[in-house]
């Protein structure tokens, strides 16, 4: 029995040279942006993916391993997660992961990555040449929640939901590992509100999943990676590393958004 489901299980993964070429470093990616230290980095996963297989399919494959990093990363962060963010995001990003659900092919994957890699280089650009000053306040409840919204959106479409969040918590300067503790949390539960929804669409089956079996070890070891890094970093160049993924990240959503000629 278990060589028989060891056989089929070989037989559904791919097989082509390409997609191990992406699919290595875009689980480990998602292993760092699930421990919060790379969250920026993490948004790259399923747009890199997406270079070897269509995008629906790239996401559904990022699930299972979203999933499960998840449930490693909250065994050693949840006791640390800002619960007052939390609930002023999460419950806004898990409508907007009910809007991204009922809407699902009304808006192009193209439209989603322009407009938020867009949004997440303006945010930048601003905090690079327009820092806050120490004394400057961070943005309110509505921010929270409009922001919270739209990353629930993006997560749903593109598992991109980092960057509108990190818009948000970036400018507050919270302590490296409470930034990441919130982070992984309000990601872990967003994440699993997909899979019903998911299964609804269609975008969960056998070879995706087989795939996704076939790619969780370096899932792990890229959360195992961020935490120790994550712990060891000063916050200077925690944050650095978090803008660095955000500018990588801006860029690439902008080029699956332009029109292949």
């Amino acid at each position: 029995m278990i060589a028989q489901w060891g056989a089929q299980w070989w037989a559904a993964l791919p097989h082509d040279a390409l997609f191990y070429a992406v699919a290595v470093p875009s689980a480990l990616l998602l292993g760092l942006g699930k421990s919060g230290f790379g969250a920026g980095f993490g948004s790259l996963a399923t747009p890199l993916l997406a270079l070897a297989m269509p995008v629906p399919q790239a996401a559904a494959v990022m699930l299972p391993l979203l999933t499960v990093a998840d449930l490693v990363g909250l065994s050693s962060l949840m006791r640390e997660a800002d619960r007052r963010l939390l609930w002023r995001l999460l419950p806004a990003a898990l409508v907007g992961v009910l809007i991204g659900w009922l809407s699902f092919g009304l808006l192009g994957r193209a439209t989603v990555s322009g407009i938020v890699g867009g949004l997440t280089l303006l945010f930048l650009a601003q905090q690079v040449f327009f820092p806050p000053r120490a004394d400057a306040r961070a943005a309110g409840p509505w921010a929270g929640a409009v922001l919270g919204m739209t990353s629930g959106y993006t997560s749903f479409v593109a598992h991109a939901g980092g960057p509108p969040v990190i818009a948000y918590l970036l400018p507050m300067r919270l302590p490296p590992m409470t930034y990441t503790a919130t982070l992984a949390v309000l990601f872990g539960a967003v994440n699993l509100s997909k899979w019903p929804m998911y299964a609804s669409l269609g975008l969960i089956d056998l070879r995706g999943l087989a795939t996704s079996i076939g790619l969780m070890p370096l899932a792990m070891l890229g959360v195992w990676i961020g935490l120790k890094l994550a712990r060891r970093l000063s916050p200077r160049r925690f944050y650095l590393l978090a803008q660095l993924g955000m500018l990588l990240t801006g860029l690439k959503l902008l080029a699956d958004a332009w029109p292949r000629g």
